[in-house]
């Protein structure tokens, strides 16, 4: 079966926002404690994605997949958080869970990649959780390094370290 990227649309956010939950929990329940998954709940997060797309809409891109009619994937990416113009930030590549291996997140993040470059970028970056192995292995695998960066930010009550990533384009 085939998959189907294309720009999302306001109307894919709430649903953008389930998948974005059930994709977390399924990522980092073997490192994170279950009451830092609890929250936000799906519709919540689909609150989330809603109220960004209205302030990142002009200068964010969000592509969805779909396998079969049904949202199975999604990136975001931007403008860099540090203010370099010459880099793009992948802000998010999620799945649902029976995605994974499937070739899904690499057709993102490949989309994702042309995306920065035709913006004029030459470098992209992103930020994934130290602890999350298997998404540090999918970026390295795509050619993403280390830059020795590092920050902490919550996710519920947990502080959770996070290392960054970067590319040329």
């Amino acid at each position: 079966m085939t998959i189907t990227l294309r720009p999302a649309t306001e109307a894919d956010l709430m649903l953008v926002g389930a998948l974005h939950q059930r994709s977390r929990v399924a990522a980092y329940s073997a490192f994170l404690p279950a009451e830092a998954l609890a929250e936000p709940t799906p519709e919540a997060m689909g609150a989330y994605w809603t109220e960004r797309w209205v302030w990142e809409r002009d200068d964010h891109r969000m592509t969805v997949v779909e396998r079969a009619g049904r949202l199975v994937g999604f990136s975001h990416l931007g403008p860099d958080d540090a203010g370099d113009p010459a880099t793009g930030l992948l802000n998010a590549i999620h799945l649902e869970p029976s995605e994974r291996g499937q070739g899904t997140g690499r057709a993102l993040m490949v989309d994702a990649l042309e995306a920065m470059r035709a913006r004029g970028w030459s470098r992209a970056v992103l930020w994934v959780l130290r602890d999350n192995v298997p998404a540090r292995r999918f970026y390295e695998r795509g050619g993403w390094t280390l830059t020795g960066e590092e920050r902490d930010e919550h996710i519920g009550p947990a502080l959770t370290p996070q290392l960054r990533y970067a590319r040329a384009l």
